[in-house]
């Protein structure tokens, strides 16, 4: 079988949509909360969570055969917080605004419960491009989530897309406002909701 078959790629796949770290899991639901106001920040999120996660996991599986059980978790958690530092003086040097948007939420990535989780149920089993590819799977359906979220939020909320206006001025002068709700954190976690009610009955449609 070729090296971009379906059952190789399944890994990179399953993640985004039929095993959603967000919709399917529920994890990750907090900075899902603090970080969808704007496109930007969200889709900066998303990069770097990708990054971290795919990452992580090749390094844990090139390493799982030398790791005692014993310390697995602290050698888990050193490899993540060293890719979160790099990421964070990354953004600092070329996305400095973002980065302050972001704030604290960068440096969270370290214990952001779907990493672990993936390196605790996949790379610690599998060989490096797999896990690889699963890390930057499970990044990316976290990252979906996020960036609807925030499309949502900010267009609704602002009139905006990454900072744009994109809801013309005619519309404010006929009576639209803004609905300043969709800035508030509830309606991030109200609509992550619906985005779970939505796939929890797709998938029990498929099922009968």
């Amino acid at each position: 079988m070729g090296v971009f078959s379906s059952k190789k790629l399944k890994p990179l796949f399953e993640p985004i949509l039929t095993n959603n770290p967000v919709t399917i899991q529920v994890l990750g639901i907090c900075s899902a909360l603090a970080v969808t106001v704007k496109l930007k920040p969200a889709f900066v999120m998303a990069l770097s969570v990708m990054a971290v996660a795919g990452f992580a996991n090749l390094i844990i599986s090139l390493m799982r055969n030398f790791i005692p059980n014993s310390i697995r978790i602290i050698v888990q958690l050193v490899v993540i917080a060293a890719l979160v530092i790099i990421v964070d003086q990354i953004l600092k040097a070329y996305a400095y605004d973002v980065s302050k948007q972001l704030s604290v939420f960068v440096g969270l990535i370290i214990s952001n419960c779907i990493i672990m989780g993936r390196l605790e149920a996949f790379a610690m089993a599998n060989k490096p491009l797999p896990s690889f590819l699963d890390g930057l799977g499970s990044g990316a359906g976290y990252g979906l989530i996020l960036i609807l979220v925030a499309f949502i939020r900010e267009l609704f909320g602002s009139g905006t897309l990454f900072d744009y206006h994109v809801i013309p001025q005619a519309f404010y002068e006929a009576g639209y406002q803004n609905n300043n709700m969709m800035i508030l954190p509830p309606m991030a976690l109200i609509i992550v909701g619906v985005f779970i009610w939505v796939q929890k009955a797709y998938e029990l449609k498929k099922t009968k």
